[in-house]
């Protein structure tokens, strides 16, 4: 069964932070999982890489049993080259940076490919 979140997809590179947002608020760790690609790595927890979106989703998972509150950031200019996509925000806790890469996928929509969440 499809869900909601997971029908909607990231139409622009940008699009990813806004939906990450949304479905962190709605609780939703599969939707969150979702944006990333199947072989995506995240920098995260702090000093420890997690590979792959199964494992993307426990760690994702397990932060949303926190009940956090997620806000969009202040985005900074993408790089785009081909179907790669950098993207940045400025962090709103002060924590660093937040960057990310992005690929086009074949249907035209972005998924993370490399997520660096906090420097």
């Amino acid at each position: 069964m499809t869900t909601t979140h997971e029908a909607q997809k990231a139409e622009t590179p940008e699009d990813i932070a806004r939906l990450f947002v949304q479905f962190a608020n709605a609780g939703d760790a599969d939707a969150v999982a979702g944006l990333y690609e199947e072989n995506a790595v995240m920098a995260f927890p702090p000093g420890s890489l997690t590979a792959g979106r199964t494992a993307i989703r426990d760690v994702i998972s397990q932060m949303l049993a926190a009940a956090p509150t997620f806000t969009v950031e202040e985005a900074l200019p993408t790089v785009i080259s081909g179907d790669l996509a950098m993207t940045s925000t400025k962090p709103s806790d002060g924590t660093g940076g937040r960057t990310q890469v992005a690929r086009r996928q074949p249907d035209g929509s972005w998924l993370r490919v490399l997520d660096r969440p906090e420097l």
